[in-house]
């Protein structure tokens, strides 16, 4: 059996290497930053080697530094972990403690083979203290083995968007399988941070947990007590403050996700690799700047879609001379656009002067015969030069074609008529 010793050594040897991992990073990513002349002052120093600044609304990146390069998350997984939890069972289903996760390393409750503990408690302990047993606990109750829980991550960040995230483990610890190691992007990160807060059906329960600054429970033979507080320093730090998840491995370095929302902005912020011992607070200082920005510089901007004027299309040999035009379903790569896609209203953050507006490119004519919803150009949304969404638009009617057998039959009705 390892010695104690023996222990310590391992941790402090994965320290070092992560050291050295941080200023082999620290190298790429200044060579891929170099280019600082679209960057604002306040944001060319940040210490992350991966950052990202995200509207919270509408998904859409603010801001990005190597924002889909993957790397390490550690603990930022148990968002992903206390989502699927809060989606998939009962807060009080009865969770028993094998072996395996009564021997994940610290940080951990200190759980024991055989225990039993309310999975909501175990939420908290995972939430607050960051537990790493509570949450292999948590995953094997769910998922029947943390191997089959790590899959039902995989395809909830499928379903998100993420393209640059592989999970394997349920509480962030270094993993790899078949599929790679365990890593994600800043992109990725912050867009399941948007889910739990934004579109879960259980987002109220995510933020009512991740939000509290104290919780006391027990197992559920009452023989153990456990107290648990809130590490997540931005609830404290800055008014508007919603939630976070902190986290920290020798090979990944300190990471943060968190939100903040005021008046009608929700900025979402997520670092990866941001720094090492002894530069823990080095997060903190990079997520201040960014949300501070955020606020600062972008407002709501909207375009009111069902207001839009579509034009007519003239109809060559046509029974009629003219169509009406119509907009069918639009495709989006933002949610807040995706949502004006079905009709409504477009909302997104913008910096001042950036410009939110319509292009309609529509056929002149059309020769008949014309079917209804048959496609006759294009309605696109760009933010700038940026297209946020296209619209087909259909026509919304049909055009017979005109021929010697259509002219007769109307001559014959106008006079027999």
């Amino acid at each position: 059996m390892e010695g104690f010793a023996g222990k310590k050594l391992k941790k402090w040897v994965s320290i070092g290497m992560g050291i050295l991992l941080c200023f082999l990073s620290a190298c790429s990513c200044a060579g891929e930053t170099a280019d600082n002349s679209r960057i604002p002052d306040e944001l060319k120093n940040l210490y992350a080697c991966s950052a990202v600044l995200m509207d919270g609304d509408s998904g859409r990146v603010l801001f990005g530094k190597n924002e889909k390069e993957a790397l390490p998350m550690a603990s930022t997984t148990k968002i992903m972990t206390c989502i699927l939890a809060l989606e998939m069972a009962e807060p009080g289903e009865i969770c028993m403690v094998t072996e395996k996760a009564a021997s994940q390393p610290q940080v951990h409750l200190g759980m024991e083979t055989g225990e039993t503990y309310y999975l909501k408690d175990l939420l908290y302990s995972m939430m607050l203290e960051s537990h790493n047993d509570s949450a292999v606990c948590v995953a094997e109750h769910i998922g029947g083995s943390v191997e089959k829980f790590a899959g039902l991550m995989n395809q909830k960040a499928a379903e998100i968007g993420c393209s640059q995230a592989h999970f394997v483990t349920p509480n962030g610890l270094d993993g790899s399988d078949e599929g790679g190691e365990h890593r994600i992007s800043a992109r990725d990160l912050a867009l399941v941070m948007r889910y739990c807060i934004a579109d879960s059906e259980k987002k109220e329960e995510f933020l009512e947990i991740t939000r509290t600054a104290q919780y006391s429970f027990q197992d559920i033979s009452g023989k153990k007590s456990f107290s648990c507080i809130n590490h997540n320093s931005l609830l404290n730090m800055m008014e508007g403050a919603l939630t976070g998840k902190t986290g920290f491995t020798g090979k990944a370095g300190y990471c943060y996700v968190g939100a903040a929302r005021r008046e009608d902005k929700t900025l979402i912020v997520a670092l990866l690799a941001c720094g090492w011992p002894n530069n823990r607070n080095y997060k903190w200082s990079d997520t201040r700047k960014l949300v501070e920005y955020g606020f600062a510089n972008y407002e709501k901007k909207s375009l009111d879609i069902s207001g839009i004027r579509l034009p007519h299309v003239e109809v060559l040999h046509g029974t009629v001379k003219q169509v009406s035009l119509r907009l069918g379903k639009g495709t989006a790569s933002l949610s807040a656009v995706a949502n004006g896609c079905k009709g409504g209203t477009v909302t997104v953050l913008a910096e001042e002067g950036e410009k939110l507006q319509a292009r309609m490119s529509a056929v002149p004519v059309l020769e008949a015969p014309v079917q209804n919803e048959q496609r006759a150009g294009t309605l696109e949304i760009l933010l700038e030069d940026t297209i946020l969404a296209v619209y087909p638009l259909l026509c919304s009617e049909e055009a017979e074609r005109l021929t010697y057998w259509f002219c007769l039959d109307r001559v014959l009705e106008a006079c027999l008529f």
